[in-house]
């Protein structure tokens, strides 16, 4: 039997890398099918010598993370397994240090997948990015940060998020009120973005002055939009002429993200996605960035991760029939 040593100097590194009932070694014993023997702060893994390498290269990929000041739950501990077995260990160097914002509660955001640093990175160096990927990959979220983010650095004056107002499902019409509290369903995400970054009465005060507008797409025609941090979420349900008229609206100092999910497109039959287009048709063009996202990268409960998976061999299966 195979057998590597591992010292941890500090014993609160050695408690925060075992979590709760050594729940973060027996995930990593699970997935290598090896044996973690812990004695004080040292810790002995022991197997046939391919899976403990592996192993070892996960224990010192999570040792780097504490370092950086993550604090390491399934979902991290999960994903540093997943990329030391496709051979991306070296990759995982990169993360953990950079924080994009500080919610209203003081809680730093950080990238939490190489593909969200990508997002973020192409956010902060160009001035249009088109964030694509499934659910649960934090597109949304970490654009709404970014913007927060210049915004309190004052590279921007104005926040401007945006979304088709498509009715999947519940015709607008049957929707109680008038026309704002009709699209405010719509909108909702991206309040709830907003009020964790800078709290319900902050975001209140900013709307009141006009340094944040959140309004359906249809607003935005007609409009320049200099100085602004503009961010077009669920963009799969727009139209080519929709995404041709938003993406128009930038103003000089101004910053475009869009985000969506082309395989949860909500369009009457026979529409075609303006993102699905504008991907295609803007992928040469300098200052613009497309940044995709994976199952790997989803951030919410592994089992979205396996119902994305699931859904996506599902259709894989129809397109070979």
């Amino acid at each position: 039997m195979f057998e590597r040593l591992i010292n941890i100097e500090r014993m609160e590194t050695a408690i925060s890398l075992f979590g709760s009932f050594d729940e973060n070694i027996k995930l990593i014993e699970q997935s290598f099918d090896v044996h973690i023997v812990i004695r004080g702060a040292e810790l002995k893994i022991q197997g046939d010598v391919e899976q403990v390498m592996q192993a070892e290269k996960a224990v010192l990929s999570l040792l780097h993370l504490l370092q950086k000041g993550e604090t390491l739950g399934e979902q991290n501990v999960r994903y540093v397994i997943a990329m030391v077995k496709e051979g991306s260990a070296d990759s995982l160097k990169s993360m953990g240090s950079d924080c994009v914002c500080i919610t209203a509660k003081g809680k730093p955001i950080k990238a939490k997948t190489l593909g969200q640093k990508k997002y973020v990175d192409a956010i902060r160096e160009k001035t249009i990015v088109l964030g694509v990927g499934p659910a649960g990959t934090g597109k949304t979220y970490l654009a709404v940060a970014m913007a927060v983010s210049a915004f309190r650095a004052k590279e921007v004056e104005r926040i401007i998020l945006t979304r088709p107002a498509v009715e999947a499902g519940e015709k607008l019409g049957f929707l109680p009120g008038d026309l704002q509290q009709k699209v405010d369903p719509y909108l909702r995400p991206l309040y709830d973005a907003l009020f964790d970054m800078l709290g319900a009465e902050q975001f209140q005060r900013y709307q009141e002055r006009g340094n944040i507008e959140v309004a359906p797409l249809a607003y935005m025609r007609g409009r320049t939009l200099d100085d602004s941090f503009i961010i077009l979420d669920e963009a799969q349900n727009t139209t080519p002429e929709q995404m041709k008229m938003f993406l128009t609206r930038l103003g000089f100092g101004s910053k475009i993200v869009v985000t969506g999910d082309i395989t949860q497109i909500d369009l009457p039959d026979g529409k075609r996605s303006g993102l699905v287009d504008v991907i295609r048709i803007l992928k040469n063009v300098e200052d613009i960035e497309t940044i995709r996202f994976s199952e790997k990268d989803v951030v919410r409960h592994k089992l979205v991760q396996d119902i994305i998976k699931a859904y996506e061999k599902f259709e894989e299966g129809k397109k070979k029939k």
